[in-house]
């Protein structure tokens, strides 16, 4: 198991689970607009979730049903390659940024 980050995170993309994880498997790339957990590093201890402050961040076997689309880009993040990956993923990752660039932690670096 490992933890999934979710939709509430593009487009915020606040950095205070990097801060906190004990083994540095939240990768954070300046132009992703959200944040990706390494499955294969992460040990599952949880203590991203309540840094979080858009509530994103959940165990791959708690992610609420309407967030679960988001669970296959977190594990192909590291899998794929990127262009691969951004074909497969570009529409979601936009949707995601829609959505939230109204909320009030919305990252100014990601809507200019």
């Amino acid at each position: 198991m490992t933890y999934i980050v979710t939709e509430p995170c593009v487009g915020v993309k606040d950095t205070a689970c990097i801060a906190v994880c004990p083994v540095d498997c939240i990768i954070h790339i300046e132009e992703d607009p959200l944040v990706y957990i390494n499955p294969d590093e992460c040990i599952d201890c949880g203590a991203c979730v309540p840094e979080c402050p858009v509530n994103a961040i959940f165990a791959e076997d708690e992610v609420p049903e309407d967030q679960k689309v988001w669970t296959p880009p977190n594990y192909d993040y590291f899998t794929m390659e990127r262009a691969d990956f951004l074909a497969k993923y570009s529409s979601l990752i936009a949707q995601g940024k829609e959505k939230n660039k109204n909320s009030e932690h919305a990252n100014p670096a990601y809507y200019p």
